[in-house]
């Protein structure tokens, strides 16, 4: 008998929706005649440059924006560089060289940010988050230094313990202090899981990728309220309407439009779906291990219905995830392994929870596929793991 799977890190990638593979095939085919460069004039990258504006026209209209706002990248680690640097380096002319993000960002943020401050030489305030990850709009804006803030950079959901911010709140508060501050928005988790607009959440810049849509990988979206003024960094070619450089990667975009047309036709009722089974899972899971404590805030509208942070004290982390694998089961860790050595999450080390909790953390992520007798058999599955692993 085959071993029983079950896949739960949705929040790391999604399968690729088969309407968005047969959207995509044609343009990976000599037959088609669809494989040309959109930059070329003749027929072939004509054809091709039809199909990128309707993809764009469709992430577009998916957050409420212009197409003119809407610049593809080749994921949301680009979009978030492309970002933070691009309006750092335009705000440096004008005397803005200040940046404000927090410290359970994703690393394509804070990494992106400690560059910009050691090695381009930018001020960077790193804002403290309280113990379920949540920051308040109040704390943003008291960071912001009127005249000098170029951008301020929070995520509008964790992708580790899926606390969800209130982007539009911070928006206002931001703007109160200083109107000539840019707000930027990592949108990649929320896509999938709740309507988006950009001009209820008052982003000047958000960041969008495929893949956690069941779309491809290697496609993403920075958005950018017109009026903006970002510096493109990726120089040789008149691209993206000068302002990203380099050919586009037309058949993951493609994908990418069509998951995002698709999103109406599931993501409501999949996240309410989800709710529930987020709910069992976790009742399912305590009834078994009384001591595993949620990192994060409480299921409700502060999380993201998807996700499950469980730390589990006496255990280690990633030897729980192998050991999970090993019976088939998908998820990810609160760590990960660098240089040799296993370092905790630094999300879990900003809610303030002690170094041996914080390794003992794994996530659990659910979607489309994710069934409620898959999630019981997991929380037998992870009982008995933890078990054996504190024996």
């Amino acid at each position: 008998m085959a071993r029983r799977t079950v896949y739960l890190d949705y929040a790391a990638t999604t399968p690729v929706d088969p309407e968005v593979r047969a959207a995509m095939l044609p343009f990976l085919e000599q037959e088609s005649g669809l494989f040309g460069n959109a930059s070329s004039v003749h027929r072939f990258g004509q054809d091709v440059r039809r199909a990128l504006d309707r993809a764009r026209d469709a992430v577009a209209a998916a957050i409420g924006g212009h197409s003119s706002e809407v610049y593809f990248t080749s994921g949301g680690t680009e979009a978030d560089n492309t970002a933070l640097l691009g309006v750092l380096l335009a705000g440096r002319e004008r005397g803005r060289d200040h940046l404000v993000t927090t410290q359970a960002e994703h690393h394509a943020v804070l990494d992106c940010a400690h560059f910009a401050e050691k090695a381009l030489g930018f001020a960077v305030t790193y804002i403290p988050v309280g113990p379920d990850g949540g920051v308040s709009p109040g704390a943003v804006a008291g960071a912001v230094v009127p005249g000098r803030t170029a951008l301020v950079s929070v995520m509008h959901a964790n992708n580790e313990i899926g606390t969800v911010h209130p982007i539009a709140e911070i928006a206002r508060a931001v703007k109160g202090r200083d109107e000539g501050v840019a707000l930027h928005t990592d949108a990649v988790q929320t896509l999938g899981q709740m309507p988006l607009s950009a001009e209820a959440l008052g982003a000047d810049l958000m960041t969008l990728s495929a893949h956690k849509i069941y779309g491809p990988k290697g496609a993403g979206a920075l958005y950018v309220r017109k009026g903006v003024r970002f510096t493109p960094w990726l120089h040789g070619g008149m691209q993206e309407r000068e302002k990203r450089a380099g050919t586009e990667n037309v058949p993951a975009l493609v994908g990418f439009g069509r998951a995002v047309e698709l999103l109406p036709s599931w993501r409501d009722a999949e996240a309410a779906r989800i709710a529930d089974l987020q709910a069992r899972f976790l009742d399912a899971v305590r009834e078994r291990l009384p001591d595993a404590t949620l990192n994060g805030p409480a299921p409700g509208p502060r999380r993201l219905p998807n996700n499950v942070n469980l730390a589990f004290p006496g255990v280690e982390g990633e030897t729980l995830l192998l050991s999970l694998d090993l019976h088939g089961v998908a998820v990810s860790s609160g760590s990960a392994c660098a240089s040799g050595s296993i370092d905790p999450s630094h999300v879990l080390i900003a809610l303030g929870l002690p170094l041996p909790l914080a390794r003992s953390a794994v996530r659990f992520s659910l979607g489309r596929g994710s069934t409620a007798d898959d999630l019981d058999h997991v929380a037998g599955v992870l009982a008995d793991c933890v078990r054996a692993a504190r024996v």
